[in-house]
């Protein structure tokens, strides 16, 4: 694996005597086919000339309890994202790998890389790269449940009804305010994650479609946050627009006050 290794930031040797390091994996591997553009990936297509990768590490670089980022990056775009890194003054990502075949395989990646860097006692917060709209509060809250429950499921509520297909042909429609939709982060102690991962792979599976799929499926108990409704994940050229609009609602509030 490809790794960018960087002396720990104070915060990361004090995390070291105090208590277990909080790292981010963040995951930068998809090719954006549905953003309909050859060439660039989505994550690193600019906005304000920043791409939305910088956007969404940001977030973990300017999180005080954020210890270390790792990020799963498209190998051939490994030397832009470096790049970019120095550009914009990131300095808590102390590993870059390559993704896998599989989005399953990415992750394991990024988390074996974690393991590496901060041993296996580390909590995780499993992020995508195209997700820059989450905000302090929401790390925070991931961070505080994974030391309270073990895990922490990001969601939103449902603002529609849910309707689940079951394999007899029948419907499930539960009640709207019984329903989630799963997001990210999704955050856990390495040690579980790692575990589910590796009896995946005994098995011969890498078709879980996230993280909280892989660990419902192995048994481990969920518990969950409410994060920002915002807090989409920009695969499509509309994803991009509402992404556009919020940073210049937020702009606007900084600069006036409202």
């Amino acid at each position: 694996m490809a790794e960018r290794n960087v002396e720990p930031t104070h915060s990361q040797t004090e995390m070291k005597h105090t208590g277990q390091p909080n790292v981010a994996v963040i995951f930068a591997g998809g090719s954006g086919r549905r953003m309909n553009r050859d060439g660039k990936p989505k994550q690193f297509l600019e906005l304000q000339g920043k791409p939305i990768i910088i956007y969404t590490l940001e977030l973990f670089e300017n999180h005080k309890d954020i210890d270390g980022i790792v990020v799963v990056c498209l190998e051939s775009w490994i030397p832009e994202l470096r790049r970019q890194l120095e550009r914009f003054g990131i300095t808590k990502v102390c590993a870059v790998v390559p993704g896998g075949e599989t989005g399953q395989d990415s992750i394991y990646n990024g988390l074996k890389a974690t393991e590496k860097q901060f041993g296996r006692e580390a909590s995780v917060l499993i992020h995508d790269g195209v997700r820059p709209l989450i905000n302090d509060q929401t790390i925070s809250d991931n961070i505080a449940t994974v030391a309270a429950e073990g895990s922490c499921i990001t969601c939103v509520p449902t603002t529609e009804t849910f309707v689940v297909s079951r394999p007899d042909g029948l419907l499930d429609i539960p009640e709207r305010k019984d329903s989630l939709i799963a997001r990210a982060p999704q955050s856990f102690r390495l040690e579980d994650i790692l575990t589910a991962h590796e009896k995946a792979l005994a098995e011969g599976r890498h078709d879980f479609i996230d993280s909280c799929s892989m660990m419902n499926h192995y048994g481990y108990h969920l518990a969950t946050v409410i994060g920002p409704v915002e807090n989409i994940k920009i695969t499509t050229p509309m994803d991009y627009f509402v992404f556009r609009t919020m940073m210049e609602v937020k702009e606007t509030r900084e600069v006036f006050g409202f």
